[in-house]
């Protein structure tokens, strides 16, 4: 029988218990997580049309939430599988409406809440073996730094001098190595296209205020949302956003310890929320931990400035935020990601010393850089094939 104890390795600058803190290495980690949450913004507001207002003030109230509650660098991201399918299905078929996404988001917010409530979600996890979930912690690191390097194919030459360049800088207190790939991200951006430049400097400040997204929902729109976008997540959500999520939270910060029953409950409860004035289905993913912390982050201000600056954008700058994030080369968000990626990987529990646990790692690491939610039943299914002697490796 594999030990379940877990060892942890605080940070060396982590704080014990002193609350959020607001200085100027949080404010660099509150962007370490711009590589996965600019695309996908980006595709929902692009692709499917969707308002920016609603995403924006639905994430960035979540942040602000779960920076104040939490006080550790737990992020609030999209969740990647739906994110992917409802862009997808949008130019393919039409079918993914902003309506499908609200009813996706809807859905979601019902089941983790119920999950968590009735503590199911916290009797799911025992079930999963330590194995499993350093496969899943180490799949999403190296899942996140395959994804960084194909993002850094659009432009070698920039992501070179970008990757270097934050390397040299990263742990250097005085100058965040954030703050500088943000700016040398920004001025490269308005280099290589000067018009984005021209026509945000064109642009009103106007503002907008929150509206109730779900009083037009037709049956075939929630059904499209249930069925193709919110259910295949569950499994990916259940392995990255809970899981994976409350060891690596407290394998860092075991002085503010969460459950699997308190994630599950706030993922639905942010996700009600976030249907309810037209948002997207967001989780607590681990990946988003990691970025934030390797930019500095240490306490939950890094979430709560990061919550506060989408706030801003969604009241004040919502008519623009769309030409705001093409500023920002994929080449540039691609380090940001990779080293993400890196950071997770990085900090993942040593590997077992059993040869078969090991395969078991291995492979669950391996499926889960192509899909968390397969990557997480096949792990599962191979951990008892190796408890019962058939794995010969």
């Amino acid at each position: 029988m594999e030990n379940r104890e877990r060892i942890h390795y605080p940070l060396p600058d982590a704080v014990a218990a002193s609350g959020n803190r607001y200085d100027r290495m949080e404010w660099a980690g509150a962007f370490g997580d711009l590589g996965t949450l600019i695309p996908f913004i980006a595709a929902y507001i692009g692709v499917l049309k969707m308002d920016p207002f609603g995403v924006l003030f639905a994430f960035g109230m979540a942040m602000l939430v779960a920076g104040l509650y939490y006080q550790t660098p737990i992020p609030v991201q999209p969740m990647k599988a739906i994110g992917a399918v409802a862009a997808l299905q949008a130019v393919q078929t039409a079918i993914v409406t902003p309506a499908a996404v609200y009813s996706a988001a809807l859905v979601t917010g019902c089941a983790w809440l119920f999950l968590g409530l009735t503590g199911l979600a916290s009797r799911l996890a025992k079930m999963v073996p330590p194995t499993v979930v350093i496969g899943i912690v180490f799949g999403l690191g190296f899942g996140f730094m395959l994804q960084g390097i194909k993002m850094m194919q659009s432009d070698w030459l920039i992501a070179v001098i970008a990757g270097i360049g934050t390397l040299l800088l990263m742990g250097n207190k005085k100058i965040p190595a954030m703050f500088v790939l943000l700016a040398f991200g920004v001025l490269v951006g308005v280099l290589q296209n000067p018009a984005l430049l021209d026509a945000l400097s064109k642009t009103d400040i106007a503002f907008h205020a929150p509206t109730f997204a779900l009083g037009a929902l037709s049956w075939n729109q929630f059904f499209v949302g249930a069925v193709l976008l919110a259910l295949p997540q569950l499994p990916l959500t259940l392995g990255n956003a809970v899981i994976a999520i409350k060891e690596e939270n407290n394998r860092l910060f075991p002085q503010r310890a969460v459950t699997e029953g308190g994630i599950s409950i706030s993922t639905g409860i942010m996700n009600l929320f976030s249907a309810s004035v037209g948002g997207v289905p967001m989780c607590h993913g681990a990946g988003g931990m990691a970025g934030h912390i390797a930019f500095g982050a240490r306490t939950g201000g890094s979430v709560v400035i990061l919550g506060g600056v989408l706030l801003v954008l969604a009241f004040f700058f919502s008519d623009s935020v769309d030409l705001l994030f093409k500023i920002f080369p994929a080449a540039v968000l691609g380090v940001i990601l990779f080293l993400s990626g890196a950071q997770l990987a990085l900090g993942c529990s040593a590997f077992p010393t059993d040869r078969g646990a090991r395969a078991v790692v291995l492979l669950t690491a391996a499926l889960c850089m192509w899909n968390v939610g397969a990557g997480f039943v096949a792990g599962i299914v191979l951990h008892h094939v190796h408890q019962r002697g058939w794995l010969k490796m």
